[in-house]
C-alpha cells in the first residue's frame, strides 16, 4: 500500500470513528456481518455470481456473500464495499482502527426458518455481509460470530484487463465477465461477431450474460457498460477459432 492510499485509509477510519461517536453515518450505512468459508477462505470459491475460482479470476479471498437486499438479483456481482466494525455498538467484538474492502461474489440466501434478528441474518430487508473468514477477522473478533458494521460502496481496483469466458453450446453463448474495475459490476453487455452488428445480451445469472446469436466460427468482440456508467468496446477479443469454455483476457480496463 502506497503512502497516498495509507493516508486515505487513515482519514477514512477517522471519519468513520467520528460518525460512530456522533451517531451520524454520512455516506456510510449500517449493516451486520458474519463469516463463512473456513480460516483459509477456500469455502467461498464458486458462488451465485459464477466466478468459480476467485484467485484465478482476480478477486482473491477478500470477498463476501450479500444478503438478498444487497445482491439485487446478481446486479451487484463484482461490486466493492469498504467495511468497518461499528465500535459504538459492539466495542468488545470490534477491532478498532481497521477496515477491509471486499468484493461481492456470492448470495447469502434467506433462512425463513429463523427470525431475522436471531439467525436469519440474510432475510429481507436486512443488509448483511457474510464475509470470508480471513476478511471478517480483519475487523471483528472471531468469538463474536456476528458484528455490527458500517459500509459504503467504493471503487474496485483490479490487476490487468477485463476478462471474458465464453461457455454455452451451439447457438447459445453464455459469457462470464470478470475482473471489472471501477464500479466493479456490469449493467449491460453486447456481443458482435465478424459478420454481425452489435447484439445486446441479457443477464442469465450472476455475472453471466447470454446471447442466442450462434456466433461459432466468427471472431468475437464485446461491449460493456458498468453500473457506474462507463462504456468500453473490446474489439476482436476472441479469434474465429475460439472454443466454448475458453477465457480471453484483454488489455482494457475501466477507470478507477
Amino acid at each position: 500500500m502506497d503512502m497516498a492510499m495509507s493516508s486515505r485509509l487513515a482519514l477514512c477510519l477517522a471519519v468513520v470513528a467520528a460518525c460512530a461517536a456522533s451517531g451520524a453515518v454520512a455516506d456510510w450505512s449500517p449493516a451486520t456481518a458474519t463469516c463463512y468459508g473456513g480460516s483459509d477462505g477456500s469455502g467461498t470459491m464458486g458462488g451465485a455470481c459464477g466466478y468459480g475460482n476467485l484467485y484465478d479470476q482476480g478477486y482473491g479471498v477478500d470477498n463476501a456473500a450479500l444478503s438478498q437486499a444487497l445482491f439485487n438479483d446478481g446486479a451487484s456481482c463484482g461490486q466493492c464495499y469498504l467495511i468497518v466494525c461499528d465500535t459504538s455498538r459492539a466495542p468488545q467484538w470490534c477491532k478498532a482502527g481497521t477496515a477491509v474492502t471486499v468484493t461481492a461474489t456470492n448470495l447469502c440466501p434467506p433462512n425463513w426458518a429463523l427470525p431475522s434478528a436471531a439467525g436469519g441474518w440474510c432475510n429481507p430487508p436486512r443488509p448483511h455481509f457474510d464475509m470470508s473468514q480471513p476478511a471478517w477477522e480483519q475487523i471483528g473478533v472471531y468469538q463474536a460470530g456476528i458484528v455490527p458494521v458500517l459500509y459504503q460502496r467504493v471503487r474496485c481496483w483490479r490487476q490487468g484487463g477485463v476478462r471474458f469466458t465464453v461457455a454455452g453450446l451451439n447457438y447459445f453463448e453464455l459469457v462470464l465477465i470478470t475482473n471489472v474495475a471501477g464500479s466493479g459490476s456490469v449493467a449491460s453487455a453486447w456481443i458482435k461477431g465478424t459478420n454481425t452488428g452489435w447484439i445486446q445480451m441479457s443477464r442469465n445469472w450472476g455475472a453471466n450474460w447470454q446471447s442466442l446469436a450462434g456466433l461459432a466460427g466468427q471472431a468475437l468482440s464485446f461491449a460493456v457498460t458498468t453500473t457506474g456508467g462507463q462504456y468500453l468496446q473490446f474489439q476482436d477479443v476472441a479469434p474465429a477459432w475460439w472454443q466454448f469454455g475458453q477465457t480471453f483476457s484483454t488489455y482494457q480496463q475501466f477507470d478507477y
